[in-house]
């Protein structure tokens, strides 16, 4: 279980664009150019805009969240720091690291919130409770 990373090893990710005069296509395809294979994907929508959602790291999982539509922000907490990450784009993915304690806030009326994830769901996996998750940074 990896609790090395920072918030600053969490970053956001310009992703390919096929410009079209019928529009444009952003296209992911497995360790060429996502970080990881994609095991699952997922996504969340219908969000009020005052709700907070996340609330939880995981031991193993790495995420690649993009904004599908509208605008969020992602809070990244590494157990020391805390970095906020603005997305707003299809064509930007944050790339999120094992080990990080994320939240997410300020979702814009109509927002879907893609996520790639490069395991499947294992409960087991989730750091739900924010003193255990700093437990887990301190190595205890």
């Amino acid at each position: 279980m990896n609790n090395s990373f920072s918030v600053f090893d969490c970053k956001i990710v310009k992703l390919p664009i096929v410009h079209e005069n019928k529009g444009n296509i952003t296209v992911l395809e497995n360790s060429i150019n996502t970080p990881f294979d994609t095991k699952r994907i997922y996504y969340l929508y219908d969000i009020p805009m005052d709700s907070t959602r996340g609330g939880h790291a995981h031991y193993k999982l790495e995420q690649f969240i993009i904004a599908a539509s509208g605008s969020f922000i992602f809070t990244l907490d590494d157990g020391s720091q805390r970095r906020d990450f603005f997305l707003n784009h299809p064509d930007k993915a944050l790339h999120i690291k094992p080990g990080i304690w994320r939240e997410m806030r300020e979702f814009s009326s109509g927002s879907v919130c893609l996520v790639l994830a490069s395991k499947e769901y294992t409960e087991s996996d989730y750091i739900r409770d924010y003193n255990d998750f700093l437990k887990f940074r301190n190595g205890k």
